[in-house]
């Protein structure tokens, strides 16, 4: 047995986790793959002298992981990749927000306007309600990059509930600019952005704030890695 693939009995990590790393280093490098049925966990007991828990619970953490699947009577599979579970961070987005250095925040405008079927459909009300109609620019390094507008309840300036955010929800996809949109944001009509629309939720489940994120094409990318190596 190579010695790096040896249980190390003093250390931090514990016996199972080695287990897991050392099985899910060897999915990665071939020696499993996609269909292939992992040793039987006696074998592997065997092989890593721990008990037949410490493998379970191995086997156990490779399942919740989407590593591998399990067939009673059959043994543990492994899993090829999942694009059905994959999902793009949202880090590089949060992280401009967050670069008080380099990110300022300018408002264009703001105006109290009837709601119109958007709003009212987002923000549960009728239409012809009062709203707040925020208009944002993010500049990073004095260049516009996100153009932001933002729809709140006038009454939500008064009666906010419990106040504080419970939760959101957030759709992402592919558009090409208006004329005001490139003007706010320095470049052409027709150029390739992404909207991400937003609506957030206070603590009694009413929408406080429905809006939009318009993000120049060439300014953000949303990535994600498939696979083994997601895992690790």
């Amino acid at each position: 047995m190579n010695h790096q693939h040896k249980i190390m009995r003093r250390g931090n990590v514990p016996a199972y986790m080695q287990i897991v790393n050392i099985l899910k280093e060897q999915i990665a490098e071939g020696k499993y793959l996609p269909g292939d049925r992992l040793p039987p966990e006696s074998e592997l007991c065997k092989r890593y002298q721990v008990s037949p828990m410490t493998v379970r619970r191995s086997i156990n953490m490779l399942i919740d992981q989407k590593v591998v699947s399990t067939i009673q009577g059959s043994g543990t599979y492994v899993k090829g990749p999942d694009l059905d579970g994959v999902t793009f961070s949202l880090e590089e987005f949060s992280n401009i927000f967050k670069d008080t250095e380099r990110t300022k925040v300018k408002i264009i405008d703001v105006q109290i306007i009837k709601a119109g079927s958007g709003a009212a459909k987002n923000l549960d009300l009728k239409i012809g309600d009062k709203t707040i109609v925020i208009n944002r620019v993010l500049s990073r390094n004095g260049d516009p990059i996100i153009y932001h507008k933002d729809v709140t309840p006038l009454y939500g300036l008064f009666f906010k509930g419990r106040g504080s955010l419970k939760m959101g929800k957030l759709s992402i996809e592919a558009a090409v600019l208006s004329g005001e949109e490139a003007d706010v944001l320095g470049t052409t009509q027709m150029s390739p952005a992404f909207r991400i629309e937003h609506v957030f939720y206070d603590l009694d489940d009413k929408p406080t704030s429905w809006g939009r994120f318009i993000c120049r094409g060439d300014s953000i990318r949303f990535t994600t890695t498939i696979g083994i190596n997601a895992l690790r």
